[in-house]
C-alpha cells in the first residue's frame, strides 16, 4: 500500500458568498474558508474585510509566508516599510519574517483574500478577536 494514500480521505471544503467562520474585530473582519485539518496544515484561506477608512491588523511579522490577492476597493499594504494601495485584482507576497499590515484608507469597503502557508492560523482567532474587544482597535 502507497502510505500517501493510507491517511484518511480529507473532505472537499465548499462555500458560498460570504460563508465560512466568521470572526468580527472593529472595522475589520475575517472569514475563514479552510485551515486546520481541512487542508493537513498546509495553508490557511480566508477573506479579510475592512470597512472605510478602518485599520487593519497593526505592523507585524510572523514565520508563516501571506499571499493577499485584493478582492474588492482598494487596500493600502505595508511590506517591510513602504506602503503599496493594492487595488482589485492586485497580488502581493510577503515572505515569512517580513513585518506587515493592511488597512483601508478609502470611503468604500475593501477585500482581501489571504492565503498563509503553512497553515493552523484559525486556531489563533479567539485571541486575536479578545484583543481587538479590549483595546478598541479597528476605525481611522
Amino acid at each position: 500500500m502507497n502510505p500517501q494514500h493510507s491517511a484518511e480521505r480529507r473532505q472537499a471544503v465548499v462555500w458560498g458568498p460570504g460563508e465560512g467562520r466568521h470572526y468580527a474585530m472593529g472595522g475589520m473582519s475575517a472569514v475563514f474558508k479552510a485551515d486546520g485539518d481541512e487542508t493537513q496544515g498546509a495553508c490557511s484561506i480566508s477573506e479579510w474585510w475592512l470597512e472605510p477608512m478602518a485599520k487593519g491588523p497593526g505592523p507585524h511579522s510572523h514565520p508563516e509566508d501571506d499571499v493577499f490577492y485584493v478582492i474588492e476597493g482598494t487596500v493600502s499594504v505595508l511590506v517591510d516599510d513602504h506602503w503599496v494601495d493594492a487595488q482589485r485584482g492586485a497580488f502581493v507576497l510577503v515572505p515569512g519574517g517580513v513585518t506587515h499590515d493592511f488597512e483601508n484608507r478609502t470611503p468604500a469597503r475593501a477585500g482581501l483574500l489571504n492565503v498563509s502557508t503553512p497553515g493552523n492560523f484559525e486556531k489563533d482567532m479567539p485571541s486575536i478577536v479578545e484583543w481587538f474587544r479590549a483595546h478598541g482597535h479597528g476605525h481611522r
